[in-house]
């Protein structure tokens, strides 16, 4: 019996997708469109699937600006690719936009050519007013730039959540799933810990958990169709090749909560942490709080100074205390910082940075209190000031934080900012046995005490716990005998004490590692020197200008008082130094004061990173002048 042969149907093979090394997409949204956290689903599949990393929240100072204003307008970047990523990247290749107001905000940033997906639903002639818009820009040649996509996402989001019977304006908080749908189809992200997620953050509430589900199928759905009829295009990144190893994705507060309880850890010494919730520091409070079980105590004071004088209480007793603020929160504790510097106690103060004077603008970055760290207190106060670079070297600036702390008896200040402290980047997770522990050794011997007595190595007094038999003794802000710690006036005592202070500054300058050159030739034409959250556009820059053939050096410092013994030396083989900062140039007054060298500041305060344009473009400019 011959065989019959059935017709295949009429099928049309879905076009390949584009291959792109890296993207640059950011999510904008009213505060209450759940902005935040989709860009945080986002990045955690982006990991999961591979990618490097660098993402950039960038949300209102007002807990609830006026709904449909620029003013509520909330955002969140990810930069992702096959290669090493190192910042969150300089203008978005997507941007989501999901109300006028973002549009109107975010579309400044984006590329030129660059999608720009717009809910269509939410362009109403009243938001379009709040916003500032005078007609509908979609109705205009006004976005001729740029390749719009304009979809109904509102209405597609209630007719998804439509059998699940939840409310309109429940049915509409889903629509930032239903964006993220169809991202997650736009780059070929998984689902399925998405779901696995909403399912058990909504435990309680299975049906809002449906209703987001069903939202984020029908946004990757649509991305499906959509690709059939040609209006878009799917793309492929490839994973980066990373070291081998465990990893999760990590904020800065995150990491700077792990590095400050594993450095606690291998000084074999229990964590007190006190705090006043501030922005944008409040995350290190979040963080440790829930450690309790790794021996953490957290207390969450009612002001800043009685914060950090409970810190300073722990120390006294044999913890190590630690205090977490702001710019305005770090000003209000300068008086019992010096009280630590007085009592020579280990202490460890972080300050997350924001923009500008006073108030500010809390949820925006700047790095302008490197000087009110150094200086900011009355009298000959010293403290060692380390800076974190990256959300992940938090965790190792947190652990060298706390071994220069107890080793030196010296507070210890540890600048984060906004951006550092709310990034995410993956994070290879540390074998902690591996770490070489640096043991506390309390004062016991009552032979002979002095509990002004000096190491000769570190000039650190002994650490003596009280009720400890025999090693009474007196501390306090007056100044100290040298050796007894009795109140002293005299002048010569005074002298004696306030220059072994600062001298405990030079014992750190010898014990910390000398200055390296991150890329780059180690002598030339011009070295640029960075500090903090600079590293990122920093090094990416000189990175590709040196695969030109320039010859320019990246210099990044992680300790900034004291400086590595080495840096004058080096900083002396280059015709010049560039020093960008996200300030009116703090440190480069610092680098020609201390050592002489022609430096030059590219100064940022807008509130927002560097671009690695902007550092591009300004090494170009220098390298074209004629050598001085």
């Amino acid at each position: 019996m011959p065989t019959t042969t059935l017709p295949l149907p009429n099928l049309h093979p879905l076009p390949p997708r584009a291959s792109l090394d890296s993207v640059v997409v950011r999510f904008a949204g009213d505060s209450g469109d759940g902005i935040q956290l989709a860009g945080n689903r986002f990045a955690a599949v982006t990991a999961l699937a591979g990618n490097d990393l660098g993402t950039f929240p960038d949300f209102p100072a007002e807990i609830r600006a006026p709904v449909g204003t620029t003013y509520g307008v909330s955002a969140f970047q990810i930069n992702f690719g096959a290669r090493a990523i190192k910042t969150s990247g300089d203008s978005p290749d997507v941007l989501v936009a999901l109300n006028p107001a973002a549009l109107k905000v975010e579309l400044p940033r984006t590329k030129p050519g660059g999608i720009v997906i717009v809910d269509t639903g939410s362009f109403t002639e009243r938001n379009l007013r709040k916003a500032g818009y005078a007609a509908d820009p979609l109705a205009d040649d006004s976005l001729a730039d740029y390749r719009i996509i304009s979809i109904d996402v509102s209405k597609l989001t209630l007719e998804a959540a439509k059998p699940f019977g939840v409310s309109q304006h429940d049915a509409l908080r889903c629509k930032n799933f239903w964006a993220i749908g169809l991202i997650y189809w736009m780059f070929d992200r998984d689902r399925a810990s998405t779901v696995s997620w909403l399912k058990k953050r909504f435990t309680d509430e299975p049906i809002i958990a449906q209703a987001n589900i069903a939202a984020l199928n029908a946004g990757h759905a649509f991305g499906e169709t959509a690709e059939l009829n040609g209006d878009l295009v799917g793309y492929s990144v490839a994973a980066a090749e990373l070291r081998p190893g465990l990893y999760r994705t990590i904020t800065g507060g995150e990491a700077l909560a792990w590095g400050l309880v594993v450095g606690t850890h291998l000084a074999e010494l229990k964590l007190f942490f006190a705090s006043y919730p501030i922005t944008p520091a409040s995350p290190l409070l979040h963080a440790l709080a829930r450690l309790r079980s790794l021996g953490v105590t957290t207390f969450q004071a009612e002001d800043e100074i009685a914060a950090i004088c409970a810190a300073i209480g722990a120390s006294y007793a044999g913890s190590l205390g630690v205090t977490s603020s702001s710019g305005p929160g770090l000003a209000l504790k300068s008086e019992a910082l010096g009280l630590a510097v007085a009592a020579e106690l280990p202490l460890v103060v972080v300050n997350t940075q924001r923009a500008g004077p006073s108030t500010g603008m809390p949820t925006k970055t700047e790095q302008s209190d490197l000087m009110q760290a150094l200086f900011g207190r009355h009298g000959e106060s010293p403290v060692a000031v380390l800076a974190a670079r990256a959300p992940t070297d938090c965790f190792e600036t947190a652990i060298e934080a706390v071994r220069i702390a107890t080793k030196f008896m010296i507070p210890v200040l540890v600048l984060s900012d906004g951006y550092i402290a709310n990034a995410a980047q993956p994070w290879r997770m540390p074998s902690v046995e591996t770490m070489a522990p640096f043991p506390v050794h309390f004062h016991t011997d009552p032979v002979g005490f002095e509990p002004y007595a000096r190491n000769p190595e570190t000039l650190a007094r002994p650490w003596a716990v009280p009720g400890t038999p025999g090693m009474e003794h007196r501390i306090g802000g007056l100044e100290k005998d040298s050796l007894s710690g009795d109140i002293s006036y005299s002048p010569a005592n005074h002298q004696q004490m306030t220059d072994t202070r600062a001298a405990k500054l030079d014992r750190i300058a010898r014990d910390i590692p000398e200055q390296t050159v991150e890329i780059g030739p180690e002598s030339g034409r011009l070295a640029v020197v960075g500090w903090g959250s600079t590293y990122g556009p920093i090094n990416r820059a000189i990175s590709s200008l040196v695969e030109r053939g320039c010859d320019v050096a990246h210099i990044h410092l992680r300790h900034l008082c004291p400086m590595p013994r080495n840096l004058g030396e080096l900083l002396s083989r280059y015709d010049r130094v560039l020093v960008p900062e996200m300030n009116k140039g703090q440190l480069v007054t610092l680098l020609r004061a201390h050592y002489l060298v022609p430096a030059e500041g590219l100064n940022k305060v807008s509130g927002q990173p560097f671009k690695i344009e902007e550092i591009e473009t300004a090494v170009l400019a220098r390298l074209e002048q004629q050598e001085p």
